[in-house]
């Protein structure tokens, strides 16, 4: 790049590259770092543009680049944002929580997928296998043979032993009876002992990565100035508060809260021309992650937090223009976020009463004479 802006005698040289997977990554920071600063051309701009050229969908080593520079040209790029300090271990700490988590569903499934096929009674005595005494025992009899054999007795005297309260000799009765009226499979059940003993400890393994991981994004929250203002939001958890600044960053870089809304692909997007006008919905382009985590947080707060949950109800019962549940939740979460946006950039503490005056009431406005 040095000697091609040395024999054209440009002042300026722009490096662009589509980001596809952490690829640019080491790229992007190397140039940045020798005083280069890259640009980074959105995926769906290249595919969607690509056809400009030859009217062919095809793709190649030769047709991309001259794509990405030239919407690069026409300025159609974004500088890139690559989290410092806090931000970027709160970031990394982030991914490798949700990456667990991920794992931990994965495990999970497979112990449902077992009890399907060897003990598909056990759900009727266990709504969920992780419950304390449920461990306890499937780590000594799976199989409903196993139960069989140990017997009411012997797995109440397990519980007793552990000072387990809340389980006795009827709930282990329930779980021989369940173990005696099985359709499960029989066959290769010592492969199938192994199966579930290699389950649960990857099951235990993951529960004690996720919680390593979870202590040490507390910690690091609990850095960023502000933070803990948030958590003073009812109904609002460390869980939402490290994920919304791990997909966000350092809030001063946002000049206004829309900005997040639409890093979060929650912009509005009209659907309109001549005399249609269909309906409006939002973009969905942006940070994934973020979304979710907005949404997951809004139906706790519509569901626990009073503020959240009146203006929830004002949106969806209001005269004129009432909104359907997920537009609600929707709006409910663009609010989120410029509370989010005033208390981090700001450090203001949270005003339900400020919260609740902010809403519009057309029905409630003066008529003009």
């Amino acid at each position: 790049m040095s000697d091609i802006q040395e024999k054209t005698g440009k002042e300026t040289v722009i490096p662009g590259m589509e980001p596809t997977g952490h690829y640019w990554f080491n790229l992007a920071l190397f140039l940045r770092d020798n005083g280069i600063q890259p640009v980074l051309v959105n995926p769906l701009h290249v595919k969607r543009s690509k056809e400009l050229d030859d009217h062919l969908p095809s793709k190649n080593d030769m047709k991309d680049p001259k794509t990405i520079a030239k919407l690069v040209i026409e300025g159609r790029y974004v500088n890139p944002y690559l989290p410092e300090g806090i931000y970027a271990e709160i970031r990394n700490a982030s991914n490798m929580r949700f990456q667990i988590e991920a794992e931990l569903t994965r495990n999970k499934n497979r112990i449902q997928r077992w009890f399907a096929i060897y003990f598909p009674e056990y759900t009727e005595v266990y709504g969920s296998f992780d419950a304390i005494s449920s461990m306890m025992i499937l780590r000594q009899a799976a199989l409903p043979c196993d139960i069989i054999n140990l017997g009411a007795d012997r797995i109440n005297q397990i519980w007793r032993d552990a000072k387990l309260r809340a389980v006795g000799k009827k709930r282990a009765q329930t779980l021989v009876d369940a173990a005696q009226r099985s359709i499960g499979y029989t066959e290769g059940l010592d492969t199938a002992r192994f199966e579930m003993t290699l389950l649960l400890e990857d099951y235990d393994r993951l529960q004690s990565r996720l919680k390593q991981i979870t202590e040490l994004i507390e910690k690091l929250v609990r850095k960023v100035p502000y933070a803990e203002k948030l958590l003073q939001i009812k109904g609002i958890g460390m869980k939402t508060v490290s994920g919304f600044i791990a997909e966000v960053g350092d809030i001063i870089r946002f000049t206004d809260a829309k900005q997040i809304q639409k890093l979060a692909g929650q912009a509005i997007v009209e659907n309109s021309s001549g005399k249609h006008n269909g309906k409006s919905r939002i973009s969905k382009r942006g940070r994934k992650r973020l979304r979710y985590l907005l949404f997951e947080a809004v139906l706790s707060l519509a569901a626990t937090n009073p503020e959240f949950r009146e203006i929830h109800r004002y949106y969806t019962s209001r005269k004129i223009n009432p909104l359907k549940t997920m537009q609600s939740l929707t709006a409910l979460s663009n609010k989120l976020i410029r509370v989010f946006y005033t208390i981090l950039k700001h450090g203001v503490d949270y005003d339900p009463k400020k919260l609740l005056s902010d809403i519009r009431r057309p029905e409630e406005m003066p008529q003009a004479a």
